[in-house]
């Protein structure tokens, strides 16, 4: 890959500013009629309902699992999350409990740090797909990209796509760790060549994660790259978005720059724990904590 021809036929046209301007805009313009209740029934219907601690066991994800099968008999007029989102160890936990047909997340690849040998990485995606794992979220080799060793990441990812055999892939920039507006563009534009299917923002484990900045730039990214390869790249804000106002102002940013056809759980997502219970307060009207 000719990474010189491909970021100039993908410049990075925003700056720091003009993300923020842009961002102001869309959510004075946009954010109240987004702010309604069968909006934050999609937002609900967008969540990877998600589990990645260290203290995680088979019993604590089979509860969440059965919390996901018995959601319609509590809430029968609420749509169910998108997925469970889990460590491959514990897929086929979620595999063997799980009777809703939504999809099975495994985190891989040396997650969050991405620090580990690439065999180990492709062999651990792999292996959660055999495990059950219908989609499997990678994150970029952070430090090479930082070196602009732009072919080993793009060799990775295109590896790991290859050996998951049609899961989908879902690929995180780890934006708080990019920094600038040009890195989380062109990481995104890198990400997309190398396959993947959806382009996420962040693993939740350093300080800075899902942002609107990060969302506004890599939206950005992903109208680009549909306009100039027709190929539909789905997108997923993960970690920081906790609360319904966080998620609205994401979907909202989404609708602006995306439009109507990302505004579903096949192509939009939502990384999250916490999410899904602030979701359902605002919606019913009360504080809930089902999950």
């Amino acid at each position: 890959m000719n990474f010189e021809e491909l970021f100039s036929l993908y410049p990075c046209y925003l700056t720091e500013t003009a993300v923020q301007d842009g961002i102001k805009t869309i959510i004075a313009n946009h954010f109240e009629e987004n702010n309604i209740q069968s909006v934050w029934e999609q937002c609900l219907h967008q969540i990877d309902l998600t589990t990645l601690n260290g203290d995680d066991t088979i019993e604590k994800v089979a509860t969440l699992t059965n919390k996901v099968n018995e959601f319609n008999t509590h809430y029968p007029q609420l749509p169910n999350v998108a997925a469970i989102c889990v460590y491959p160890s514990l897929v086929e936990t979620v595999k063997k409990t799980l009777n809703q047909p939504i999809g099975i997340a495994s985190v891989a690849a040396g997650f969050p740090s991405s620090q580990t040998f690439a065999e180990i990485k492709v062999a651990e995606c792999a292996m959660a797909v055999a495990a059950g794992a219908t989609e499997v979220d990678i994150v970029i080799s952070i430090g090479k990209f930082l070196e602009g060793n732009y072919q080993e990441v793009y060799d990775e990812i295109a590896e790991i796509k290859s050996a998951i055999h049609g899961s989908h892939l879902k690929v995180i920039l780890e934006t708080g760790a990019l920094k600038s507006v040009e890195n989380i563009y062109r990481a995104s534009i890198l990400a997309m060549a190398a396959g993947a299917d959806f382009i996420k923002t962040s693993t939740g484990k350093i300080a800075t994660n899902a942002t609107p900045e990060a969302t506004y730039v890599m939206c950005h990214a992903i109208k680009d790259w549909k306009e100039k390869t027709g190929q539909k790249v789905c997108y997923k804000p993960a970690g920081g978005v906790s609360t319904t106002e966080e998620a609205v102002v994401h979907y909202t940013l989404v609708k602006a720059i995306l439009g109507n056809d990302w505004l579903n759980n096949e192509s939009f997502r939502f990384g999250a724990s916490r999410l899904a219970n602030n979701l359902l307060t605002s919606i019913l009207g009360q504080e809930t904590k089902y999950f």
